[in-house]
C-alpha cells in the first residue's frame, strides 16, 4: 500500500515558521534556509481535493530541480540541494507579487476567455480568427496578481506598474527572465518529443537581486501537448493530446465542479487516483527522459525527517 504524504508537522533545528500552501509546505529556518516539501495533495479551480496523489510530490519536486538546475545560467535561483525526494532545501527570498505567465498556445485559461469573446488578456491584444490550442505568433506574458487567499486575479504590465507591486525595471527584468526560461523550456521539451504549452514562474528578491523560486516546468504549473500529431489534430479541429493537470481539471468540470459558490466538491474514486499517478509518472518519464524510480514510500515522514535533518547539518545550514 502506498503512502501519500498530505499533512506534516516537523519540528526541525532552527525552524522558526511553517507556511502550508495548496501543495507545498514551508518550512522557515534561522539564517534565511527554507525547507519545501512538495506534498501529495492536489488542487484545482484553488481548491485541494479529497485525497492525496502517490508520488505526485516526488514528481513535482523533481521535475522542479532538474529544470532549476539546467537554467542557473539565465537566472539565478532559491535552490541550494534536495536531500530528499519530495523536499527542496534553498534560500529564503521576499516573493514578488506577481505571477509570470506565459502562454505559446490558446489554451486553458486563455482558450475559456477568448471563447467568452475577449480579445484583450491582461492588456495583450488577441489575434483574431484562433482555434483553441492554436500558436500564438509570439508567446505572450499574461501576469497574474499573487492572492493570500482565493483566486490569484489576471492584471496588466500597465495595472502591476502603477500600483507601484514592483517597479518598472524590475519588471522589465521579470519580463526578460520569463521570455528566456520559456525559450529554455520549450527546447527542452521539444528535444522529448513535447511542446512547453504554458507556463508561469515565479520571483523574489534577496539582497537587492532578483531569483527565480518555486517550482518551474511541472505539471502543477506547466501543460504540455505531445508533438507528434499536433498539427494533424488541430487540422480535423480535435482535442490534443497532453500532459497536464488540465485532465483533473476536465474531470472536475464533468462533475459539475469549478470552484464556484454552492458547487460540491465530487467523491474521487480510487480508479481515477491511480490514473492521476500514471498521468504525473507519465510526465515525468517524458520530460526527463529516464524511467521514473519510486522512492520508499513505506513511511515517508520519518524518511523526509531523517533525510532533512542530515543534509542541514552536512551543509552546516543549521
Amino acid at each position: 500500500m502506498n503512502q501519500t504524504i498530505t499533512d506534516t508537522n516537523y519540528n526541525f533545528p532552527g525552524q522558526e515558521a511553517i507556511y502550508k500552501g495548496k501543495v507545498r509546505e514551508v518550512y522557515s529556518l534561522k539564517n534565511d534556509v527554507l525547507v519545501m516539501i512538495a506534498s501529495d495533495r492536489i488542487s484545482a479551480f484553488d481548491h485541494i481535493l479529497p485525497k492525496g496523489i502517490p508520488y505526485k510530490g516526488q514528481v513535482l519536486n523533481q521535475v522542479a530541480t532538474m529544470f532549476l538546475e539546467a537554467t542557473r545560467d539565465i537566472v539565478p535561483n532559491w535552490l541550494i540541494g534536495t536531500p530528499d525526494p519530495c523536499v527542496a532545501v534553498g534560500l529564503k527570498c521576499e516573493p514578488i507579487r506577481v505571477e509570470m505567465v506565459i502562454r505559446g498556445y490558446l489554451a486553458g485559461h486563455s482558450a475559456r476567455e477568448y471563447k467568452a469573446g475577449k480579445r484583450i488578456l491582461c492588456g495583450v491584444a488577441l489575434p483574431e480568427g484562433m482555434k483553441e490550442n492554436d500558436k500564438f505568433p509570439e508567446p505572450i506574458i499574461t501576469p497574474a496578481s499573487k492572492a493570500e487567499e482565493g483566486h490569484d486575479e489576471d492584471i496588466s504590465r500597465e495595472e502591476i506598474i502603477a500600483q507601484n507591486i514592483v517597479p518598472e525595471a524590475i519588471y522589465v527584468q521579470l519580463e526578460n527572465y520569463t521570455h528566456a526560461l520559456f525559450q529554455r523550456g520549450t527546447e527542452m521539451a521539444a528535444a522529448q518529443g513535447l511542446i512547453l504549452v504554458d507556463t508561469k514562474y515565479e520571483f523574489g528578491i534577496k539582497d537587492g537581486k532578483v531569483y527565480l523560486i518555486d517550482e518551474i516546468h511541472t505539471p502543477d504549473s506547466s501543460r504540455y501537448f505531445y508533438a507528434d500529431g499536433y498539427a494533424e489534430r488541430q487540422e480535423k479541429g480535435e482535442a490534443q493530446k497532453q500532459l497536464s493537470k488540465e485532465f483533473v481539471r476536465q474531470w472536475l468540470i464533468e462533475h459539475n465542479f469549478q470552484g464556484l459558490d454552492g458547487q460540491q466538491m465530487p467523491f474521487m474514486p480510487d480508479e481515477f487516483v491511480d490514473v492521476i499517478t500514471e498521468r504525473y509518472i507519465e510526465l515525468y518519464e517524458k520530460i526527463i527522459g529516464k524511467p521514473f524510480v519510486k522512492a520508499d514510500n513505506s513511511n515517508i515522514e520519518a524518511r523526509i525527517e531523517k533525510n532533512v535533518v542530515e543534509f542541514l547539518t552536512t551543509q552546516n545550514l543549521i
